[in-house]
């Protein structure tokens, strides 16, 4: 997995705004009403999720890892009554202004995030993934089509590759001495390794694993985000595996983790 830069992450989310943008301007008052991947969410909670946080992160400049975000700010874009599409464009305009600004040195800073103290580069590529996920929250409910390819969802697919050797140990349970290959087909096409050996760590091959599960790389993270449900994945052979079939369907329908 290549370091990612500054470009990178300006491209990869402008790619996730300018995509928001477009899928808010075609939703009917039904579509904001409907029920979104999310269970306790509608498509317009999503929405109000993505864009209040960015709103949030607005001129956000952390010094240090126990600053902050301003979350009040999330309540005043919820509570603001201007039309969805101009609002939801002034927030963004604001991050893309943001984003401008920075310097490769700025993606060092030392930074709150989600998953405990990290860099501000590390938070803003976990926000590309929050927002990829949560715009194929409304597209898959509302059969939508989306495009998955590109560097905003190889930022996405470096999240779960960031947290297989985790995902293979603690939630598959791979048993010590035993292998995995995830073999992802597309549109972003990555081979992710891993074997136990009194821990799950990925390695950069293996000959002969244990068992080989392959499936298209949006799968894979809507899986592991515990957004789709792993049976109808079996059942309509989106994913598959080979070799031990009990490891392999053990890994089919236990991919979830929290980040």
């Amino acid at each position: 997995m290549a370091p990612r830069t500054l470009d990178d992450i300006r491209q990869a989310t402008e790619h996730c705004y300018a995509a928001m943008e477009a899928l808010s301007e075609g939703l009917s008052d039904a579509d904001w009403q409907a029920q979104s991947l999310c269970p306790d969410w509608t498509v317009r909670q999503v929405f109000d999720h993505v864009v209040s946080i960015e709103a949030v992160l607005a001129g956000w400049w952390p010094d240090t890892v126990e600053q902050l975000p301003p979350f009040e700010r999330a309540a005043e874009f919820v509570a603001d009554p201007t039309p969805y599409p101009d609002k939801m464009r002034g927030v963004f305009d604001l991050r893309r202004r943001d984003l401008a600004s920075m310097t490769p040195e700025d993606l060092d800073r030392p930074s709150w995030m989600p998953v405990g103290p990290g860099t501000l580069g590390r938070f803003l590529a976990i926000r590309v993934f929050d927002i990829w996920v949560h715009e194929r929250d409304v597209t898959t409910a509302l059969g939508r089509a989306t495009d998955d390819d590109g560097i905003a969802a190889e930022l996405v697919l470096d999240q779960v590759e960031n947290s297989i050797g985790y995902i293979v140990g603690k939630k598959i349970g791979l048993p010590d001495g035993r292998s995995i290959t995830f073999d992802l087909t597309g549109p972003v096409t990555r081979q992710l390794h891993v074997r136990v050996d009194g821990k799950a760590k990925k390695v950069d091959q293996l000959d002969d694993p244990d068992v080989v599960v392959t499936t298209d790389s949006t799968t894979f993270i809507q899986l592991a985000s515990g957004r789709i449900d792993p049976q109808a994945q079996i059942d309509a052979g989106t994913i598959t595996w080979k070799g031990d079939d009990a490891l392999g369907d053990r890994a089919a329908r236990t991919l979830r983790f929290t980040m």
